[in-house]
């Protein structure tokens, strides 16, 4: 008897995971995470709890997914301009886009209930933040090679006091993250 047995039922319907993830957005910005519920994605996506339950374990794994999915492109290698500002901009997608502007705001209210949710802080290291936060130390790790940063400083420790100057920047001033703000945060701190 083969391994892979063929399970009873219909065969899953990839097309209703782009209006699920839509339908979680849509109820995210209007419960927040800690008033969203399954039955409440269900409805605006004119889908079933089983249907969603058998995708995502779980409701931080579908909020996770759904906020990636605003991204227009998987974050992949870290993206080599030629200057780590341009590959800081080129991670972050600067252009101030709306659907950059709503996931900075998901992601956002995201970060303040990590404290209170381990599902929800574990999905989000691990899909969200681990990620880039590897990306960005590749790209501090590239300047180094180029010359633009100290070679002896921790690449590492450089990748958080990135994401934390940023995170500072969105959650407390509320200031853009646009390429002026980018250039000044490596030349000024990073390289200085």
């Amino acid at each position: 008897m083969s391994e892979q047995q063929s399970r009873p039922g219909r065969k899953r319907d990839s097309s209703r995971d782009g209006a699920i993830l839509q339908a979680t957005l849509d109820v995210l910005a209007a419960a927040g995470y800690e008033g969203m519920t399954t039955d409440m994605v269900a409805a605006r996506a004119n889908a079933s709890k089983a249907t969603i339950y058998r995708r995502w374990p779980s409701k931080a794994e579908l909020v996770v997914e759904a906020v990636e999915s605003l991204r227009a492109e998987p974050l992949g290698d870290a993206p080599d301009t030629g200057s780590l500002a341009g590959d800081l901009a080129a991670m972050l997608d600067t252009s101030g886009n709306a659907a950059e502007s709503r996931k900075f705001k998901v992601v956002m209210g995201l970060l303040s209930l990590l404290p209170q949710d381990a599902d929800l802080a574990n999905a989000v290291q691990r899909r969200i933040l681990g990620p880039r936060s590897a990306a960005i130390r590749v790209a501090v790790e590239r300047e180094q090679a180029r010359g633009g940063i100290v070679a002896d400083r921790d690449a590492g420790l450089l990748a958080l006091v990135v994401m934390a100057t940023i995170t500072y920047r969105l959650i407390v001033t509320g200031e853009p993250v646009d390429r002026t703000f980018l250039t000044a945060l490596a030349d000024g701190v990073l390289k200085g």
